[in-house]
């Protein structure tokens, strides 16, 4: 089964290398004139969402565009250059960025949920919002919402081939260079939103803060800095004060700045950069400050860790609607340096804001009859713990309801240069009956689905990181006494390591491994238009546990590709 799957993916590789060598300018034919700017383009007819998602997914492995990053990264300065350069090709300007009345939104953790609530609050006061977030779930369409809600495929696609006409049509006089796909992203979001004539556009930063493209933003209105910690350190440096100096390259001379308490190492870092930019900086007051002034607060998003979040979109909120409805009341910005936020009795739009929030993937619960699953993308060491302090609380609350055994579930996948080792070991007290690992891979039979594809990983290296984090599990699980042959295996696997047996000691595909340790006791994934794979007898046999609990809890973690392509199995409603 596996090497279906690897033949597969071969196949859909060089049907993406065909539409790279595509003549664009041929596909192009039907027009006449040059676009000079994007506010005029027309969508190219003919061209479906599915069409516009594959063009998009070539971005990811352009050649060019890969090198041009290579080198930049050695020269980060040279990254606000090419997408200064990159914006103005599709017909905007930065100037024109100062329009959209921009929330910029750093930090390591919690910098999406900031921002949902964020952006939930000031929806609810009647503005009309733009919000660009990263990474999507299930459908690329999630990264830029108006409103709350993703784009439609309609408006994706006739926005997404003004920008990128444009763009192909000047690559000529600039060495071939096409922007690489989140930057390309980042220039769609703003012409969306300027095009839909948003009041305010919340911005997710991407990686860091000082040479993400998103901060080519001159004139944020507010800026804002969730709980900072170590992640992507070849790009950001290895210490919290090296990655706090990047965070802080989002503040603006005069513009207020809100950070939660960060560590002492990294607050002092903070405060200098605002100091040397002239940005008046706010530490944002404990949550219970709130509740003091109107009572119990509740919250749309689940975990401890989410109070902070919800702290600093109050700030963030209550100082973009002074600066827009009081704007003679400036004092704000007169201050520079480090000072305590203060608390405010948050108004009904506030609170009603804050409990319906909603951010898909990050501390979520969906029940489907006996299966629970609980999903969050943590992919740090700090957003680990919070995690299994919620599952566990969570978990626990469900469990008290059940009516008989419950059988907990991990299914964990990691990616890029994080460690996993370190993070498995903050799972090890969750006390899971079984260990699932699979790649970010959401099925085994070749679908249309383009917005889940990533060219800039082989499946070979999924599938190995797979095998050294179940590695790593049993190694765990040895040094506290457990059961180290829970071996979940696909009939006919296909081995990775010549001269071993062909064990992968993990499934092929999200969707296999669903299978697996829901039993048929979801019927969503028991649609017959979802292929079911053959497992060995033996490890069908382990899994009678499942097949005989009450209910059974799957946590879903370490990726938040993993938890988006479960999503597209479990809700249907999302990849619609």
């Amino acid at each position: 089964m596996m090497v279906c799957v690897w033949r597969m993916w071969q196949r859909g590789s060089a049907l993406s290398a065909r539409l790279r060598k595509k003549d664009w300018p041929c596909m192009f034919a039907g027009f006449s004139g040059r676009f000079y700017s994007t506010k005029t383009a027309p969508q190219i007819p003919g061209m479906e969402y599915q069409d516009a998602v594959c063009t998009l997914n070539t971005l990811q492995t352009n050649s060019s565009a890969l090198e041009q990053v290579r080198r930049e990264r050695s020269h980060p300065q040279q990254q606000l250059q090419a997408m200064r350069g990159f914006l103005e090709r599709a017909g905007l300007s930065v100037v024109e960025l100062d329009h959209l009345n921009i929330i910029h939104v750093t930090g390591t953790k919690g910098k999406g949920s900031s921002c949902a609530f964020t952006e939930q609050i000031l929806r609810g006061y009647g503005f009309r919002t733009g919000f660009y977030s990263s990474p999507h779930l299930v459908q690329v369409r999630e990264r830029i919402r108006i409103n709350g809600q993703p784009i439609g495929k309609e408006l994706f696609t006739k926005y997404f081939w003004q920008v990128y006409s444009r763009l192909d049509e000047t690559k000529d006089a600039h060495e071939g260079t096409m922007p690489a796909y989140f930057r390309f992203l980042t220039i769609l979001a703003f012409h969306v939103f300027l095009q839909e004539k948003v009041d305010l556009a919340v911005i997710e930063v991407g990686i860091g803060g000082a040479y993400d493209c998103t901060n080519i933003i001159r004139k944020p209105w507010v800026c804002g800095i969730s709980s900072l910690g170590i992640d992507h350190t070849q790009i950001l440096g290895d210490t919290i004060d090296k990655i706090a100096w990047q965070k802080g390259g989002i503040f603006k001379p005069g513009v207020p700045a809100f950070t939660v308490r960060q560590p002492e190492d990294a607050m002092a870092v903070l405060r200098d950069r605002a100091k040397d930019i002239g940005c008046p900086l706010w530490v944002c007051p404990e949550f219970e400050a709130y509740q003091s002034e109107c009572g119990r607060l509740d919250l749309g998003l689940a975990g401890q860790h989410q109070r902070s979040n919800a702290s600093l979109a109050l700030q963030l909120s209550q100082s973009w609607l002074q600066k827009r409805c009081l704007p003679a009341e400036g004092s704000i910005s007169e201050n520079t340096g480090s000072l305590q936020g203060i608390s405010f009795k948050p108004s009904p739009t506030m609170v009603k804001g804050l409990a319906d929030t909603v951010w898909p993937g990050r501390t979520q619960t969906l029940q489907h009859g006996a299966v629970t699953y609980f999903l969050d993308g943590a992919h740090t060491m700090r957003s680990m713990q919070a995690c299994v302090h919620w599952f566990t609380e969570t978990a626990a609350q469900h469990e008290r309801n059940a009516s008989g055994p419950v059988a907990r579930v991990l299914l964990y996948n990691a990616t890029g240069e994080r460690d996993s080792a370190a993070m498995l070991k903050l799972l090890m007290p969750c006390q899971f009956d079984f260990a699932v690992f699979c790649p970010n891979i959401t099925e085994a039979i070749a679908s249309c689905n383009a917005d889940q594809q990533n060219f800039n990983v082989s499946v070979e290296n999924m599938l190995t990181r797979c095998l050294d984090n179940e590695r790593s599990w049993r190694l765990l699980n040895r040094q506290q006494g457990g059961d180290s042959n829970k071996e979940l295996l696909i009939e006919d696997s296909l081995s990775l390591v010549p001269g071993k047996r062909a064990d992968t000691l993990v499934f092929p595909c999200i969707l296999s491994a669903l299978q697996w340790i829901t039993q048929g006791r979801d019927v969503v994934l028991t649609d017959p238009a979802k292929a079911v794979l053959p497992v060995k007898p033996s490890i069908r046999a382990k899994a009678a546990p499942l097949g005989t609990a009450a209910q059974i809890h799957l946590l879903i973690t370490g990726s938040l590709h993993l938890v988006g392509g479960v999503l597209k199995h479990i809700d249907p409603d999302s990849s619609k």
